[in-house]
């Protein structure tokens, strides 16, 4: 922020936009003093998402300007919105409304559920699934994330840690990437068929 202007003006101009959608300036929540309210906000999805949001197309701008360009975009979670920014999908100011809102929506779900990331594939955690817990997340070929009910979750995750895999509690608020997002889905439709929607410049591979 402070070494590279690309990056600082891009990431300025996402947190002037948050600021009108936010309850907090997302700066001041960003960069809050340790121990403070303030930095606890940015453990609640509201401000989680629109922060990495921030950072992540500033990064990609950053590197635009070092003249590095992708041929394709992939992103995971808030980082599939911000893929479709950059492919041009939607103008920055309306790519802030939908992280925002997506953001908002899901805090305002009751709190529960966990997600736990394990030490294994997801050949050997599909036979095990159950109603209550599901798969969140494929982060490599021996790393995948369940999500869903606390009880259903940790139980599987037990499983694991029983026969010697790592497992991690994520320090997270809700059950993100599974059906206990659903209830948010009709409001969170609305917001998106607001925004304008353009052709992409840079192909993008859905999660979907």
């Amino acid at each position: 922020l402070e070494s590279c202007a690309s990056f600082r003006v891009v990431f300025e101009e996402i947190c002037g936009y948050f600021d009108e959608l936010l309850e907090m300036p997302l700066r001041s929540v960003m960069f809050a003093e340790a121990g403070s309210d303030a930095e606890a906000r940015l453990n609640e999805t509201a401000y989680t998402q629109p922060a990495l949001f921030a950072v992540e197309v500033a990064l990609f701008r950053q590197l635009e300007h070092w003249g590095i360009e992708p041929d394709i975009l992939l992103g995971h979670s808030i980082g599939e919105l911000a893929a479709a920014h950059v492919a041009g999908v939607w103008s920055l100011r309306d790519a802030c409304r939908v992280v925002a809102a997506r953001g908002r929506l899901m805090q305002a779900l009751p709190a529960g559920g966990a997600m736990v990331a394990l030490e294994a594939s997801e050949a050997e955690v599909s036979p095990l699934l159950h109603e209550g817990v599901e798969i969140a997340g494929l982060n490599g070929p021996r790393s995948t994330v369940i999500s869903g009910d606390e009880a259903a979750v940790l139980a599987l995750a037990e499983q694991f840690k029983g026969k010697g895999r790592r497992t991690s509690r994520l320090q997270v608020s809700h059950a993100f990437h599974s059906q206990r997002m659903e209830p948010m889905l009709d409001a969170f439709r609305e917001v998106v068929s607001s925004v304008a929607f353009a052709t992409p410049r840079l192909p993008v591979v859905s999660n979907v």
